[in-house]
């Protein structure tokens, strides 16, 4: 459920991917017998608690993987999905956050399967900490502030205090509303710069081959310009044999892609012999990201009018001539040129389903997805995918322990 970058975000102190909740949620509610409305509620507390999480706590700062968060969003959600007590639940989310902290290395340098796998290993320590609180098993406590706790060995130390905007009692659960949706499959930040480099190979469509380019400068924000840019000093960022979870955190690029292309493909833009072309690695390699403090002040902004995801790209040709064009949020953002509706979330989903599923099969899917709090625990049960006859029998299945 979550292999090409191309789930909602959230952004703030913390980066994640609130749509992580909903995969070990929907299991639990499916093997419990949970109905529609038991589900959206759920899901409604997975989102909650992880994008409030992520608006507190930095993770990154301290080279801990944001799925960090994700163990005790996930566990709380299954908590509310049920009805458990509240001890049971706290003790549930101890155990999850106990058990899915990690080190960033996972998504640096040649970034590797677990990136996609990190998530779903959360969500499934989640379900076992919620199955042993059930059976009365206790968890280290307190997890977060304890003296050999989250906050003094792994945060900002023992005299820290974070402040989690979480709601008051009789409070409306409302964070899922400030989750980003994807248009493009690759990291948030690209977003904005795809649908930039979209619109210069419009207006420019002849501009841009190597030898008529000096360089490409993004002015950016911290993040962009050290997790996906030239300042996170990843070699490969720019090499053409880099995998594909590599290219989708290399914004140098997509951003020399979608320019030359004038558009983005899940596959395609990420295709080897795309990355190899030579006009593409010229061009490429002349791309780089540069820190700005305005926009790096923007994209922390808790104005929703103010924050921002884009920068300044400036670029220099060889004839001394110069571009400069500047975008805020991606097209498909509520505040962008295209905000994406539900009829864009289903060519979206239409999109992705065609070459794996039959016909009906996504039709189907569509009818009981859109009408979710309605549905019984039966269909609950059905919001499964039957993939096309021999499409999974063409996956790879190497040979592991089991």
């Amino acid at each position: 459920m979550r292999e090409l970058d191309y789930h909602d975000t959230f952004l703030a102190a913390e980066y994640s991917h609130p749509g992580d909740n909903i995969p070990p949620i929907l299991a639990v509610a499916q093997h419990a017998g949970s109905d529609g409305a038991a589900l959206v509620r759920g899901i409604a507390t997975g989102y909650e608690i992880q994008i409030d999480l992520a608006r507190a706590i930095s993770l990154h700062k301290h080279k801990i993987d944001h799925v960090a968060h994700l163990g005790p969003s996930a566990a709380a959600g299954i908590g509310t999905l049920l009805g458990l007590p509240v001890d049971t639940i706290y003790q549930a989310v101890g155990q999850a956050l106990h058990t899915t902290t990690a080190t960033r290395q996972s998504r640096k340098g040649e970034i590797s399967t677990w990136k996609a796998h990190a998530p779903a290993f959360a969500g499934k320590m989640a379900i076992e900490a919620v199955d042993r609180a059930m059976r009365g098993e206790t968890s280290p406590s307190p997890i977060y502030e304890g003296e050999d706790g989250v906050i003094a060995w792994m945060l900002d130390g023992p005299d820290a205090s974070y402040d989690v905007p979480l709601p008051a009692d009789g409070e409306s659960k409302r964070a899922i509303l400030d989750s980003f949706t994807k248009e493009h499959s690759a990291e948030y930040q690209a977003q904005a710069w795809i649908d930039l480099a979209r619109k210069l190979h419009t207006e420019h469509p002849d501009a841009f081959s190597p030898e008529n380019v000096a360089s490409i400068v993004l002015h950016t924000s911290h993040h962009t310009h050290y997790v996906i840019g030239s300042g996170a000093n990843d070699p490969q960022k720019y090499d053409p044999a880099a995998s594909r979870e590599t290219l989708d955190h290399s914004i140098p690029y997509i951003f020399t892609v979608a320019l030359q292309d004038g558009t983005w493909h899940h596959v395609d833009s990420y295709a080897p012999e795309r990355a190899a072309r030579a006009d593409t690695v010229a061009l490429w390699h002349k791309v780089t990201t540069a820190e700005d403090e305005e926009w790096t002040r923007r994209y922390h902004s808790e104005d929703p009018a103010e924050k921002a995801f884009g920068g300044r790209v400036e670029i220099t040709f060889a004839d001394g001539g110069t571009l400069v064009e500047e975008i805020a949020v991606a097209d498909a953002h509520p505040l962008g040129a295209r905000p994406f509706a539900r009829e864009d979330y289903i060519r979206k989903f239409r999109m992705l389903a065609e070459p794996v599923l039959e016909p009906d099969e996504i039709e189907r899917f569509l009818a009981l997805a859109q009408r979710l709090p309605e549905l019984s625990a039966d269909e609950v049960r059905q919001l499964s995918i039957v993939a096309r006859h021999g499409i999974l029998a063409g996956a790879p299945a190497p040979k592991g322990l089991f």
